[in-house]
């Protein structure tokens, strides 16, 4: 080859070809589609008997739903507008009984003029957890979530607003005693009066001051016994009580579990595995039949705090078992970089510890909320009426006599639609701390 023709030709391109799109089986849905489901032999197998299956559900549910009744008075006028519409053998759901009947199964029988303060407890509570669950709202909101509590249990129950400010009057005692007595007397005891001194002050003094406020300045909501409430009102109040209370009782159990203090230690393994040895339906017997024997003759124990207090106990065993896995899985480091550091146990817990143990236990601690918040439906065989047991009751009347599905897909859609959110708040955290801690 010549010079010439060496130094006339480019052997190396020195311009840059157009970016060009990737072939469609490369992209998009088609890749997903043949990647997750068309990737083998028993994968196309598998995609060709599930999507078998889905519309032989689907083929039977839809029209049987899409078909549905909204506007009758009973069963017999229901399967009437059905035969005429449709024909006699046509299946269709019988709606009507959810939109005559809807408000027993949210409130109970919770008096309807007074609809509006359930509503507004749970938008006042919505308000409440936002600065818990999500860090993007302003922490001044944290002063809502302290007050919530208080401000709920007056709108739902009723009666005099002293009640509860007396109450939060004993929180009042704690928090000063933790803070001006602590430095004087030492953590320990300062955290023991700081219990005992709000509870006598609850059982001895509570009451009479707020009656004797009451009685100068009257301020009250027409008092609703708890008979009258049911539904998912019931269940919510349950299960959200439950949750709330045995997070932090959880959490003290499994770190009394881990204690090197003889008595602390034993008390918490007896609680724990007595609390789970034994299914949750027999505490709730327990609460409503039996706890009533060990108390003083004439005492009035609310049957629904009797049963938020077993299920925040049976909970809080759980969740103990869950958190205790969630220290049990931090290497032997975190402690001694805890104790190089000059941490005392409780600075060390809160600021190490604790925070990669929950973090770890999140999917755990969310699944036995889940698990909580339906287990609430056990609460019939005691004679509290939560969604189960008023479908019954429906069902007992001569005008919806029959009616069996139209209620159960409603009440399962709602528990779904509860435990999904919760499920979907789990994902959401687990992917938030992942970020933040890498």
């Amino acid at each position: 080859m010549s010079d010439t023709h060496a130094q006339t030709v480019a052997y190396v391109r020195d311009t840059m070809l157009d970016q060009q799109d990737p072939p469609l089986n490369q992209t998009g849905a088609v890749k997903w589609i043949r990647e997750n489901l068309f990737s083998g032999w028993l994968n196309i197998l598998l995609t060709l008997l599930s999507l078998w299956v889905i519309y032989a559900a689907l083929s039977h549910l839809l029209p049987w739903a899409l078909r549905g009744i909204w506007d009758a008075s009973n069963l017999s006028q229901c399967r009437e507008i059905i035969a005429e519409l449709y024909g006699p053998d046509k299946p269709a759901a019988c709606w009507a009984v959810l939109a005559e009947r809807w408000p027993q199964l949210i409130f109970g029988f919770y008096p309807k003029e007074l609809y509006w303060r359930p509503i507004l407890a749970f938008l006042i509570f919505l308000a409440a957890v936002a600065p818990v669950l999500f860090s993007s709202v302003p922490r001044k909101m944290l002063w809502v979530s302290a007050l919530a509590p208080f401000v709920l249990f007056w709108l739902i129950w009723g009666g005099s607003l002293w009640g509860p400010i007396a109450a939060i009057l004993g929180f009042v005692i704690g928090w000063a005693i933790l803070t001006f007595a602590a430095p004087k007397i030492g953590n320990l005891i300062s955290v023991i009066l700081a219990i005992v001194v709000p509870v006598i002050y609850w059982l001895t003094l509570c009451g009479p001051l707020a009656g004797a406020l009451a009685s100068v300045v009257p301020l009250s909501l027409q008092t609703v016994p708890t008979q009258n409430m049911g539904g998912f009102m019931l269940a919510t109040i349950i299960g959200v009580s439950g949750i709330v209370l045995s997070l932090p009782l959880g959490i003290l159990l499994a770190l009394g579990r881990q204690s090197d203090m003889f008595i602390i230690n034993k008390f918490s393994v007896a609680f724990i595995e007595i609390i789970r040895g034994v299914p949750l339906i027999v505490w709730l017997f327990t609460a409503s039949l039996l706890l009533n024997y060990f108390l003083p003759p004439g005492t009035n124990f609310d049957l629904m705090l009797r049963v938020i207090i077993m299920v925040t106990l049976f909970s809080a065993a759980y969740i103990a078992e869950v958190v205790r896995g969630g220290l049990a899985a931090l290497p032997k480091g975190q402690y001694e970089a805890a104790d190089a550091l000059g941490l005392d146990y409780w600075k060390s817990m809160r600021l190490i510890i604790l925070p990669q143990a929950l973090k770890i236990s999140i999917p755990g601690i969310v699944n036995t909320f889940i698990g909580l918040f339906k287990d609430t439906t056990l609460v019939v065989f005691i004679g509290l009426l939560d969604p189960i047991g008023l479908s019954n009751s429906i069902r007992a009347t001569t005008d919806w006599n029959g009616v069996y599905w139209e209620l159960f897909v409603f009440i399962g859609l709602c528990f779904f639609i509860f435990c999904f959110s919760m499920g979907r708040y789990s994902l959401f955290l687990e992917k938030k701390l992942r970020r933040e801690h890498r």
